[in-house]
């Protein structure tokens, strides 16, 4: 598979023009990759208007994935969220219908703004299990959300979650499908789950538009990811697509994100795929080892660890500290959970040192805390309204009563315990003071 745009980066650069162009450091600098950094000069294609190198690899990226069309984002999957909800609404007008988004709690901050931004009016599911970083979405839920003529006209999920879970997403594409309602997912978290044996990637389980955060899980610079866009929906939508993306976009994409995005395809068309088996092997292994001696596992994403530590005598943060002492760093740690996450890039040593680190720590009795269950709050007014009100940030303990102005999260996860708009309540209070949050944006008073 080809490289359209890193070939045209790596031959101009080679060309030692003289730049007359941004950016300023003129391809010299103290990174080393300067002179591969350029912007949107002739033959180098326009980001969103894409008819040249970026539309040929993005191509590439479709073929790859079973998409109808993909498209890059150099900034995150929180573009592509952003994206999606703008494309959903049109879908929606285009329908003669109001725009509503049926949504998990545990969506991401990007989902409320985009949402707030949008005016889109959303409607929570709070499944009985419902906890701050995982919310597991049925399909009876979503078919009492959509159904009828005010029901929503999309569903948004994210999957897999923070903590590795994963939705039934043919499920419930099959009840988004009869009702007419597009399925959105977040699947920032899973870009490798197409390269599976089967593939578990929402694209091939019927989701309409998905987004992949390639930078989480494949070997792409950070802000790498993918929007795609089944083939299934209708073609106005997906010539709306770039538009879409431009909307929120920077006009001065960067093109070593975009080399980086464009080098994974050859690496995903080649021997990637073959990578995953014996490296879900070594994770197994791994999980059934911490599991013989004790440790409590959760989520059955097969590229993830996740400890529910408690049961072993740790908050999660105590672990990631530990761990970090020894060299090992964490992609999240909280009072109750620490996640990990692998890929074939992880030396095949760092198992078993990890799992030595691990088997070392002594056995404690359970700590029985258990945390907060989530707030069912009071919506005082609409996020866009809380969102764009005067604001003040005050103590928490000031905050009792107070509506909440903009989202309090820790990032990572970025998952809100209160929506903009919401009254900020003893229980919510609760819920900060338990991960850490001690103060809030609430909105001011006239």
């Amino acid at each position: 598979m080809d490289t359209p745009i890193s070939d045209f980066v790596r031959s101009y650069a080679a060309s030692k023009a003289l730049r007359l162009h941004m950016p300023g450091h003129k391809g010299k600098g103290p990174l080393g990759v300067e002179e591969r950094d350029i912007t949107e000069i002739g033959g180098a294609d326009v980001l969103y208007q894409s008819e040249g190198i970026i539309r040929q690899s993005e191509d590439n990226a479709a073929r790859l994935f079973g998409a109808g069309r993909t498209l890059y984002s150099t900034e995150g999957s929180s573009l592509c969220i952003r994206a999606m909800i703008y494309l959903a609404m049109l879908h929606a007008r285009a329908a003669g219908r109001t725009p509503k988004v049926a949504a998990g709690r545990n969506a991401h901050k990007t989902f409320l703004t985009a949402c707030a931004l949008l005016d889109t009016e959303v409607e929570w599911l709070y499944p009985e299990t419902a906890a701050l970083l995982s919310c597991p979405v049925t399909p009876e839920q979503v078919e009492a959300a959509v159904k009828g003529p005010q029901g929503a006209t999309a569903v948004f999920v994210t999957s897999p979650d923070y903590l590795g879970h994963q939705t039934d997403i043919a499920a419930l594409a099959a009840v988004c499908r009869r009702y007419g309602a597009l399925l959105l997912v977040d699947n920032a978290h899973g870009a490798y789950l197409r390269f599976l044996p089967p593939s578990r990637h929402p694209m091939d389980l019927g989701a309409d538009l998905c987004c992949d955060s390639a930078h989480k899980t494949l070997p792409v610079l950070t802000g790498g990811a993918y929007l795609h866009i089944s083939g299934e929906v209708p073609m106005e939508l997906t010539r709306q697509a770039e538009s879409a993306m431009a909307l929120f976009a920077s006009t001065s994409p960067s093109y070593l994100i975009l080399q980086s995005l464009d080098e994974a395809n050859p690496y995903l068309a080649g021997n990637f795929p073959s990578l995953l088996p014996p490296l879900c092997q070594r994770i197994d292994a791994l999980k059934i080892g911490l599991t013989n001696q004790g440790w409590t596992l959760t989520g059955e994403e097969p590229l993830k660890l996740t400890l529910a530590s408690k049961a072993f005598g740790y908050r999660g943060t105590e672990v990631a500290a530990y761990l970090e002492a020894q060299g090992m760093v964490c992609e999240f740690a909280d009072p109750d959970f620490v996640v990990m996450m692998f890929t074939p890039q992880l030396p095949k040593a760092a198992f078993a040192r990890l799992e030595k680190a691990l088997l070392a720590l002594p056995r404690r009795p359970a700590i029985r805390e258990l945390p907060p269950p989530l707030p069912r709050p009071r919506r005082v007014c609409s996020p866009r309204e809380a969102l764009l009100a005067p604001q003040e940030t005050l103590p928490l303990e000031q905050c009792r009563g107070r509506v909440l102005a903009a989202p309090t999260v820790s990032c990572p996860p970025a998952v809100p315990i209160l929506i903009c708009g919401e009254e900020i309540s003893e229980d919510a209070i609760r819920c900060f003071r338990y991960y850490g949050m001690d103060r809030c944006t609430v909105v001011r008073p006239l």
